[in-house]
């Protein structure tokens, strides 16, 4: 702390941006944050957190030559404690989960006015993570997904079948449904659940559920 303020730096390779947001936090909350220092230079920025003592780094992703992502882990592992707030100009979610598997403890737009960039900043420091509210969907929404080696092994008419076990369809309705015998159905689901990895039919619904693939209208074909 310099006299009990929080001891922020800015890792920004855009001048302008970084001089306005230390004139706005200043204005804003200049009795509580004290901007020590800034870089352009992302291999810089644990030098910079070091020689500051900074509790709080904002780090632009964008940053030729190592980027963003590299300066996170570098600030990371040499002092653990720092906050991190990681701000991006893309949408990109590829980018904003390295950012926070680096160890990122909140994740903004660029794009949004600086001022709303206040709150977040000090939830941050006071320990609080923070996404921006699409972005966890997309996030929630990517863990809930399939994993690529089960959706490799299923074709369109395996995951609507899959679909029908996760809603209790009986044998009977589920060939009514796919428009084959009951036999038929009878191996097409054995074939599933070998496909599954799982034993039974209460085991693939579990593994549905979990999956979100019964969060459907029950009357919609899957």
């Amino acid at each position: 702390m310099d006299g009990g303020k929080l001891i922020v730096v800015i890792v920004d390779d855009h001048d302008l941006f970084t001089q306005g947001l230390a004139l706005l936090l200043d204005s804003r909350v200049g009795d509580r944050i004290s901007v020590a220092g800034s870089t352009s230079r992302p291999e810089e920025a644990a030098a910079l957190v070091g020689s500051t003592g900074a509790e709080l780094a904002i780090v632009d992703l964008a940053m030729p030559p190592i980027g963003g992502v590299a300066a996170i882990r570098h600030i990371k592992s040499r002092h653990p404690d720092t906050r991190i707030l990681a701000l991006s100009g893309t949408t990109d979610r590829g980018l904003a989960e390295e950012a926070l598997r680096a160890g990122a403890d909140g994740y903004l737009s660029k794009s949004a006015d600086p001022d709303t960039l206040v709150a977040p900043l000090l939830s941050v420091a006071a320990g609080f993570r923070v996404l921006e509210p699409d972005l966890l969907t997309a996030l929630l929404d990517g863990i809930r997904r399939p994993p690529e080696t089960i959706l490799q092994r299923l074709d369109t008419e395996e995951m609507r079948l899959w679909g029908l076990l996760a809603r209790g369809a009986e044998t009977i309705e589920i060939a009514e449904r796919m428009l084959v015998s009951e036999r038929t159905a009878k191996r097409m689901i054995a074939a599933l659940l070998h496909k599954l990895g799982v034993a039974n039919r209460a085991e693939a619904a579990g593994l549905a559920g979990y999956y979100g693939l019964i969060d459907r209208p029950k009357d919609a074909d899957v």
